[in-house]
């Protein structure tokens, strides 16, 4: 019977931290308080994986964490602590490769595989030279000169065959090999090998749909196989009459050419890609394919081992990656649940501000994104985000709005790296036309200019239109006919006629086949558009205040008031009481402290407009002509407070990533050398220099109180606010890593081993507060908080209600009350540098008589408190209904 939460902490696994790694730091979580460990994905991942994400085998245990041996000791060591597990899994796509013997399979034997309708391949594509063929965009050059300079080979190692490229290997299609095997016939005298290459010569071809002509084709392929590795092994004559055919055929372009086109793939320029791949991704990348798990005997396949611990109580429960890239999240959740009735099922589901998780989906909730957004904005101060976005203009000369800036990054998403997407829905769209007589006269150009001007018109990740059911709820139907008049408005060149008919589709007002197939695939597009448009590029080019820039988030907003957060809270726990509440995860831009750190910034813009004019006048001298611009200097220079200390080959790698996916001054495809070596040269530059670190340093020094107390506030607001409490690996101390892969690094588990020891063996609040460096006091509350809910689970939730405190007070904005029932309080303040001297005469009222403060250690009388008081001692205040007695009391 799976277990019901009470926390999770996030552990990264790959071959420098596998099972038994985790395993030995089990005990160490479970003095903290956790209460389940939230694991990467650990099914076979393809070779050097250090993330997990890129499966190639659903029923194995990834071989490099440990494989089945290292899983089960892992699990056992969680057993015996009794503590629980989530499991992210992966169920959109796979990795390509021949690590994956099911997409091998598909190479090798195209739509006839018998996996074939495992992936999400067009084999019946528009462009002729495509048709049951899959695009494989590898090559460095033109296929030509690839082939002319003998980077492309057959190799033949004695028992099969393949094609090789460079590090790259693919399959020999079985037709394709009567070719070299004819031509080893002649050269010794070993008739089976003549017999062998007839044979695989008369095999069906590889289009065929017939299941019982399939399972004929691969009965005799495989028999075939047989026979030809055991007359190479019997005969040595045979396997080097190969070998010779095989080099002649090497040595022979034109005969290499012929027998590449046999292939059910074509090797192609890595470029081709973005406007001819015949195959649904992840986003854009071309190495992992998209998976059909809406197909049954997919689901069942590739879900055998997942079911399988939760049935046997290993796993509690799943994270599901990305499930918008579903192609019916809502079904797949259903089946899900059927399969798994009592499991913690949570989406990874990127809910845009004012947008809700759909209450019917058979899920606990979300990762936490929605959350950490919401913290995010509860720390920014309203009016100095206003005067920020001055200075942020007038700095930078940047006078696009937030949401033009991110309309222009989609289409240009759309138009480059998603451009093979484009094309597939604009040639569906085509036949949808070309079928109705009163619109087949729109063109194929108008109509992929109307599609991405309409995707990039969506406000959310995408929408859940079902038309097997004929559903449209009225959120989708506002969102598709939303985007569909911004579409027009932007594009008046198009016939709003095309946009309308577009809508029709979208909303079920049109239908038949071909408009169902469309309307499912446009909703799988968008949130790749959406992904890779905004969080992967307009959020490296929006650089206001770069702690609101999140997946989820919104950079020009302007914060959140404490009703909209008191709000947000109460209908959590009325719908969905078990989300995960998360402030890092391994995909977030900042990590929780620096984001707590440069909020402070908005308490503060005029020092910080002081500083960065300072500074820019400073490092003119470290500039190479213009670069770096104006915009990736501020963008720096923040970076740099939220993560200080910080070195310079941290920041070097960090700044070229930004500058890369914001794609403006250089990018992954097309990088500029010239602007790359200038900004390498200006960070050397300024962190070489001693008066400017030594500035950096003082500003950071003014901040980094507010910016802790920050951290500790939205941490208690973490392990306290309905839904069940993350923490991402090492973020129980002071974290300041940035972005991928520097947040993905090695944790020091001894440091904090060796802390939670002194906080056991008993030590002061005060003596907490004197380690402040040390990261002890975030310790502290994470330890006090976790060990109480694990302890009381009926006072967060259940029979206890959320409900906001009574705050009376000049200072009552700059605090966030809360209680559970009459059993727990929590305070934390906010605008910690605004506050000035402290609370002044503002109250709170606690009902009841009294309290326990257990991160200050004191009794609180209940009825009216002075807020300063609370805060004497320790920064925030968690509280428990006291039933003893003492003398001490505020």
């Amino acid at each position: 019977m799976p277990r019901i939460p009470s926390s999770s902490y996030r552990l990264q696994l790959h071959a420098g931290f596998t099972f038994d790694d985790a395993s030995r730091v089990c005990g160490y979580l479970h003095d903290l308080g956790i209460s389940h460990v939230y694991s990467s994905p650990y099914l076979q991942a393809a070779k050097g994986s250090l993330h997990g994400y890129d499966v190639v085998d659903q029923r194995r245990v990834n071989e490099e964490l440990g494989g089945e041996e290292g899983h089960a000791r892992f699990c056992e060591a969680l057993k015996s602590l009794d503590m629980g597990q989530l499991l992210d899994i992966v169920p959109n796509h796979m990795a390509t490769g021949p690590e994956n013997k099911y997409w091998w399979d598909v190479l090798e034997n195209g739509s006839s595989s018998l996996f074939a309708e495992w992936f999400d391949i067009d084999w019946n594509s528009a462009e002729v030279k495509l048709q049951n063929k899959v695009l494989i965009p590898v090559l460095g050059d033109q296929y030509g000169h690839a082939l002319n300079a003998h980077e492309i080979a057959v190799q033949y190692d004695g028992e099969s065959f393949s094609v090789r490229y460079f590090d790259h290997r693919f399959p020999l299609a079985p037709r394709s090999l009567s070719i070299p095997l004819s031509t080893a016939a002649r050269y010794v005298n070993v008739p089976i090998l003549g017999f062998i290459a007839d044979s695989l010569a008369r095999l069906p071809a590889p289009d065929s749909t017939n299941e019982e002509v399939l399972a004929a084709r691969h009965r005799d392929k495989t028999i075939l196989y047989e026979l030809l590795q055991r007359a190479c092994k019997e005969q040595p004559d045979a396997s080097a009459a190969i070998m010779r055919a095989v080099d002649e055929l090497n040595n022979n372009i034109d005969a290499l050419d012929a027998l590449l086109n046999l292939q059910n793939y074509r090797l192609t320029y890595w470029r081709t890609a973005d406007q001819e791949l015949g195959y649904r991704r992840f986003f854009d990348i071309n190495s992992l394919i998209g998976v059909r798990v809406e197909r049954p005997r997919v689901f069942n396949a590739t879900h055998i081992r997942v079911l399988e611990w939760l049935r046997s109580g290993e796993l509690d429960g799943v994270r599901v990656d990305h499930p918008d890239g579903l192609r019916n999240p809502e079904q797949y959740f259903e089946r899900l649940r059927a399969a798994a009735p009592q499991a913690w099922i949570l989406a990874e589901k990127i809910l845009e501000p004012h947008e809700s998780l759909r209450t019917h989906w058979p899920i606990a909730g979300t990762t936490g994104y929605d959350f950490l957004n919401m913290c995010n904005g509860l720390l920014v101060h309203r009016e100095g985000l206003t005067e920020l976005s001055e200075i942020y203009a007038n700095f930078t000369g940047e006078t696009q709005d937030f949401d033009t800036l991110a309309h222009a990054k989609k289409l240009n998403v759309e138009h480059e790296a998603l451009g093979s997407d484009v094309n597939r829905l604009a040639q569906l769209f085509v036949e949808i036309c070309e079928n109705n007589r009163d619109r087949r006269d729109y063109t194929r150009a108008e109509i992929r200019r109307a599609i991405r001007e309409v995707a990039a018109s969506f406000s959310v990740y995408r929408t859940y239109v079902a038309p097997e059911r004929n559903e449209i709820v009225e959120e989708d139907g506002t969102q598709i006919r939303n985007a569909v008049e911004i579409a027009k408005t932007r594009r008046t060149d198009i016939d709003a006629s095309l946009f309308d008919f577009i809508e029709d589709v979208l909303t079920l007002r049109a239908r038949g086949e071909l408009e169902t197939e469309f309307l499912q695939r446009f909703q799988q597009f968008t949130a790749p558009v959406m992904a890779k448009g905004v969080e992967d590029t307009t959020f490296y080019c929006y650089n206001r205040m770069i702690g609101l820039n999140e997946v989820g988030g919104a950079p020009a907003g302007d914060g959140v008031s404490l009703d909209e957060f008191h709000s947000y809270c109460a209908n959590a726990q009325a719908e969905h009481p078990k989300t995960m509440n998360t402030l890092s995860t391994h995909d977030t831009k900042r990590s929780d402290d620096v984001r707590a750190r440069l909020a402070v910034l908005t308490e503060m813009p005029g020092r910080w407009r002081t500083a960065l004019h300072r500074w820019s006048r400073r490092n003119q001298q470290f500039k190479t002509g213009e670069f770096p611009d104006r915009n990736t200097e501020y963008l720096l220079y923040q970076t740099l407070i939220g993560a200080w200390p910080i070195s310079t080959e941290r920041m070097t790698a960090y700044m070229e990533k930004a500058a890369r996916e914001a794609k403006e001054q250089t990018s992954w495809t097309q990088q500029n050398k010239e602007f790359e070596d200038a900004l390498r040269k200006f960070i050397e530059g300024i962190l070489g220099s001693p008066e400017f670190v030594a500035e950096v340093e003082s500003f950071v020094a003014g901040i980094l109180m507010p910016g802790r107390i920050n951290g500790l506030a939205q941490t208690l607001i973490k392990c306290t606010a309905p839904g069940v409490p993350d923490a991402y690996q090492g973020s129980e101390l002071w974290d300041l890593r940035l972005v991928d892969p520097d947040n993905r690094g090695v944790v020091d588990y001894e440091v904090r081993r060796s802390l939670l020891a002194e906080l056991k063996a008993g030590i002061t609040p005060d003596q907490v507060m004197k380690r402040m460096d040390s990261g002890m006091p975030k310790l502290w509350v994470i330890y006090k908080a976790l060990h109480l809910r694990r302890e009381r689970p009926d006072w967060f939730g259940g029979q206890s209600d959320y409900a906001p405190l009574t705050v009376e007070g000049s200072k009552q904005p700059h605090l966030v009350a809360f209680r559970w029932g009459d059993s727990v309080a929590v305070l934390v303040p906010r605008w910690n540098v605004k506050l000035g001297a402290g609370f002044g005469s503002t109250t709170v009222e606690l009902p009841g008589d009294r309290w326990t403060n257990l991160l200050a250690g004191e009794v609180v009388s209940g009825g009216k408190v002075r807020v300063q008081n609370l805060f004497r001692n320790f920064p925030v205040a968690l509280l428990v209904k006291d039933t003893g007695g003492s003398d001490a009391s505020i």
